[in-house]
């Protein structure tokens, strides 16, 4: 039963997560993208620091080391990371973003090596990041002729979205600020959400509320600020514990076919050869840098 309950959870994870794209794409006609993320994490921020204040101690953060995994997470796993998504899925099928974004653990690998120099990636490691960074590029598909093309920069932001999430993942482990995870993640979807409003009011994105009314607005916002992000980290932090981060990080791999799917269904977006075959190359780069860890887990599995 337990087993069920963990593929049931996974499922439904993947599902909230891989859904969130598409409500981007969605919510976009209505909302300019800062200000969309921002209303986002107002609402998650409240919800989830309201959940971190009855289930765990200390819900808030005590000194200048809890602070500073805080502002890390605040900086770079909510503001930096969305802002570049946002933006970018402007010009980006849902489905072509769920896909990028499924870098992050690689680069969060490639990272974690970076930062501590004694600990190299082995050449098999080097050659998985390697093999999805290629996989970026059959995606973006960068030529001299459209390196500044509208949709080669909308993907290359998307990137760098990815990109962010990884290096403030490695940050905030290695803050180690023994802050329990449903408190940083509150505390930084607050503090992201107010670097949110601030970018956009410095670069003066328009004010429409009356767009902001729209069913459609308001079912993106709710999917994205309860579902993908609400829920979606309660079922998180509950797969965390239960089935590691090897596992749990499977979630990018499964999230993006959703994604395709209900772009399919819900935008008409249509899925190029090319993105599948990024796809395929982005996966068996994860698998490469992550293959200790899986024949752990598959090992410990027997």
């Amino acid at each position: 039963m337990n087993r069920y309950r963990n593929l049931g959870l996974f499922v439904t994870l993947a599902t909230l997560w891989g859904g969130a794209f598409v409500a981007i794409s969605a919510g976009l006609s209505y909302f300019p993208p800062l200000l969309f993320a921002a209303f986002r994490y107002d609402i998650a921020g409240v919800v989830m620091l309201g959940y971190a204040a009855m289930v765990v101690e200390p819900w808030r953060p005590r000194n200048r080391a809890e602070w500073g995994q805080v502002a890390v997470g605040a900086i770079l796993l909510i503001a930096a990371y969305h802002a570049f998504l946002f933006v970018g899925q402007q010009r980006t099928p849902a489905a072509t973003a769920a896909i990028l974004v499924s870098l992050s653990p690689v680069l969060s690998t490639g990272f974690a090596r970076l930062l501590v120099p004694t600990d190299a990636l082995s050449p098999v490691g080097v050659i998985g990041v390697l093999v999805g960074l290629a996989g970026v590029a059959v995606i973006v598909q960068p030529t001299p002729s459209n390196l500044l093309a509208a949709d080669a920069v909308s993907k290359g932001l998307v990137f760098c979205a990815a990109a962010a999430f990884a290096l403030g993942s490695v940050l905030t482990r290695r803050l180690d600020a023994a802050l329990p995870i449903e408190t940083m993640e509150a505390w930084s979807m607050l503090g992201g959400a107010v670097v949110l409003h601030l970018v956009s009011l410095a670069i003066g994105e328009p004010l429409e509320p009356t767009a902001w009314t729209h069913p459609e607005a308001i079912g993106a916002l709710a999917v994205l600020a309860f579902g993908a992000s609400a829920v979606g980290f309660l079922i998180y932090f509950d797969l965390l514990e239960r089935l590691g981060a090897v596992e749990i990080n499977m979630v990018s791999y499964v999230a993006p076919i959703v994604t395709a799917i209900v772009g399919w269904l819900y935008l008409d977006e249509a899925i190029e050869t090319v993105t599948l075959v990024g796809f395929g190359l982005i996966a068996v780069g994860f698998v490469l840098v992550k293959r200790r860890a899986i024949r752990r887990e598959l090992t410990w599995g027997l």
